[in-house]
C-alpha cells in the first residue's frame, strides 16, 4: 500500500527509523567529539558511518518480503502427441465432490451394459474330425498345442493357427483317454483295443512311418489315463487302478474296491502322490501311491463321470454328477460337500478348473458348457450354440484365457473364458480403464438393476423350460419336506433333507 505521496509504506517506515538512528548518533558525535578538526574525531566519525551502515542494513534485511512462485510438471499437462486428450488436474477430496457416488454408479451402469453388449465369447471352429470327439489334452509346455481323440483316431491341433497339424490313426476303434508327458516330449493313449501307446510330439519326418515309441497290452478295455506332474509314472482305470512305470509292461501296483469299472482317475497336481477316480457303482474313491490299499470311498446318489482337482488347494476337488450338478469337496471332511453347483438340466459329463483355481468350467449332455466360481452355487457364464451336441471333454487353456469344448458333433469349439475381453495388446489407458470399470461394478454390483443385467442371458427355449421346470419341482419337494417335518409326530424316524441325502461316507 502507497501514502498520499505515492512511497511505498514499508519504504517510509524504513527510512524514518534510519533517519532516526542517524539523528542519535549525531548527537552522541557532538557531545563527546565537539570538535571536528581533530585526529580522534575523524577515526570515530568512520567507526559511526560503519554503524549507520550495519543497522540500516539490518533494518533492511528484516523487512525483506518473502515470495512463493507456483511451479508445474509438465508431465502433469503436457499432452504426449497432438492428438491426444487434454488433461485435466483433479483434487481428489471427497468433500469437494459431493455427487460422486451418483456419477459412479451411472459408470457402472454403463459398463454392465456395455459388457452385455460386446459379450461375444465363441471364437473359432476347429474341423478335421470325421467322428465325435471323445477326449482332449493340453501340451504342458506350448499354449497353441492341443490334442484331441475321437472314435475314428487322433489329431494334433496348432490353436494359433486353428489348422491341424498332425492326424494319425491310434487305435482301433474309440480313443477313451489321452495325456502328455510332463515333459512334453510325448503322449500317451488308451483305447478300446485294450492297448496302452506312446507316441513321439514332433512330427515324423519326410518318408518316416507313424510309429509309436512303446506299446503296453493289457487284460481289459482301459477308460482314462493321467500322467505324474514329476516322475515317470502314469495311472490308468478301467476294471482296476493300475500304477504303470514307463520302463515296465506290467503295472507296478493295483487298486479296487469292489467295483465293476471306472470311469476317470487323476492325479492331484499338488500332492503328486495323491489321486482320485470315479466309479461304476456311484463312488469317488481316493489313493495313496505310497500305501498298498485305497483310503477312502464317497458313495452318492448317482454316478459321477468325472472329476478335477483344485490345481491351487490341494485338498479340494470338483465331479461331475448325473443329477444335473456338480459337488466340491474337501477331502479331509467327506460327509459332505461344501458347494453343490447348479444350474444344468441335464447329466454333466466334464469338468476342469482354470489356472488360477478361482473358477471351473463344466460340459453337460444338456448342450451348453458353463463357468462357475469355485464357491458359488450358480454359474457365472453359460455358452451354447445352435449347431452345439451334446458336450463330451472341456479343457480350460493354461493362459486362463481360453475354453475348448468337443462335442457330439464332430467339432472342437475355441471360447473366450471372458466373454466381453478384448483380445490383443491392450494400451496402458485402456487397461486402466478396464479396471476401472471393473472396480466399478464390484461396487456396485448388489443394486437390482445392474445385478439383473448382469445375471440376465438368452438360452434355448428347451432349456429354460426345462430349468423352470426343475425349480417348480424342487420347489414342490421343499414344500413336502417342511410339511412332513411339521406334522411328523415325537419320537418318529427324522426326515432326510434334499441336501442330507445325496451323500454317504465309507472311511476305511
Amino acid at each position: 500500500r502507497r501514502d498520499s505521496s505515492g512511497t511505498s509504506r514499508s519504504n517510509w517506515k524504513i527510512n524514518t527509523m534510519i533517519m532516526k538512528t542517524n539523528n542519535s548518533i549525531y548527537l552522541c558525535r557532538q557531545s563527546f567529539f565537539p570538535s571536528r578538526n581533530s585526529f580522534f574525531s575523524l577515526i570515530f566519525s568512520i567507526f559511526f558511518f560503519l554503524m549507520e551502515s550495519l543497522v540500516c542494513a539490518s533494518f533492511i534485511h528484516i523487512h525483506a518480503m518473502k515470495v512463493k512462485v507456483l511451479s508445474r510438471n509438465p508431465d502433469d499437462y503436457v499432452r504426449e502427441t497432438k492428438l491426444d486428450i487434454q488433461r485435466v488436474p483433479r483434487n481428489y477430496d471427497p468433500s469437494l465432490h459431493p455427487f460422486e457416488v451418483p456419477r459412479e454408479y451411472t459408470r457402472a451402469l454403463n459398463a454392465t451394459k456395455l459388457e452385455r453388449v460386446f459379450a461375444k465369447p465363441f471364437l473359432a471352429s476347429l474341423d478335421g474330425h470325421r467322428d465325435g470327439v471323445n477326449c482332449m489334452a493340453k501340451h504342458p509346455k506350448s499354449l497353441s498345442t492341443m490334442l484331441s481323440g475321437s472314435c475314428d483316431g487322433e489329431v494334433v491341433w496348432n490353436l494359433t493357427k486353428r489348422e491341424c497339424v498332425r492326424t494319425l490313426q491310434a487305435h482301433e476303434g474309440f480313443v477313451r483317454g489321452m495325456v502328455v508327458r510332463f515333459c512334453g516330449t510325448s503322449f500317451f493313449t488308451v483305447g478300446d483295443d485294450k492297448t496302452i501307446k506312446q507316441w513321439k510330439m514332433e512330427t515324423p519326418g519326410y518318408g518316416e512311418e507313424e510309429e509309436p515309441l512303446n506299446t503296453i497290452l493289457g487284460k481289459s478295455v482301459f477308460t482314462s489315463i493321467d500322467h505324474h506332474q514329476k516322475e515317470g509314472v502314469f495311472v490308468t482305470c478301467g476294471q482296476q487302478v493300475d500304477i504303470w512305470d514307463e520302463q515296465r509292461s506290467s503295472p507296478i501296483r493295483s487298486f479296487s474296491w469292489g467295483v465293476d469299472s471306472f470311469s476317470c482317475v487323476r492325479f492331484n497336481p499338488v500332492e503328486t502322490e495323491l489321486l482320485a477316480s470315479c466309479a461304476s457303482d456311484r463312488s469317488i474313491v481316493l489313493y495313496d501311491m505310497r500305501e498298498a490299499t485305497p483310503l477312502k470311498k464317497v458313495i452318492m446318489n448317482m454316478r459321477s463321470n468325472t472329476l478335477c482337482w483344485n490345481p491351487m488347494e490341494a485338498y479340494n476337488f470338483t465331479c461331475s454328477n448325473e443329477d444335473y450338478n456338480l459337488y466340491t469337496y474337501d477331502m479331509r471332511y467327506l460327509d459332505k460337500p461344501f458347494t453343490v453347483h447348479m444350474d444344468h438340466v441335464s447329466a454333466v459329463l466334464d469338468v476342469d478348473y482354470s489356472p488360477t483355481g478361482k473358477e471351473f468350467v463344466s460340459a453337460s449332455f444338456d448342450k451348453t458348457i458353463r463357468i462357475f466360481p469355485k464357491d458359488s452355487g450358480h454359474s457365472r457364464e453359460v455358452y451354447h450354440t445352435k449347431r452345439m451336441q451334446h458336450v463330451i471333454s472341456i479343457k480350460w487353456s493354461s493362459d486362463n484365457k481360453y475354453i475348448l469344448s468337443a462335442s457330439d458333433e464332430m467339432n472342437i469349439r475355441l471360447w473366450k473364458a471372458n466373454a466381453s475381453e478384448k483380445l490383443g495388446l491392450l494400451a496402458p489407458r485402456e487397461k486402466a480403464a478396464v479396471n476401472y470399470s471393473q472396480k466399478l461394478k464390484e461396487k456396485f454390483q448388489h443394486h437390482p438393476q445392474i445385478r439383473r443385467i448382469s445375471r440376465h442371458r438368452h438360452l434355448p427355449k428347451s432349456i429354460y423350460s426345462q430349468s423352470k421346470e426343475l425349480r417348480v419341482m424342487k420347489e414342490a419337494r421343499r414344500r413336502k419336506e417342511r410339511n412332513v417335518r411339521k406334522h411328523s409326530k415325537p419320537g418318529s424316524m427324522p426326515v432326510v433333507t434334499e441336501k442330507e441325502k445325496h451323500v454317504v461316507t465309507v472311511v476305511k
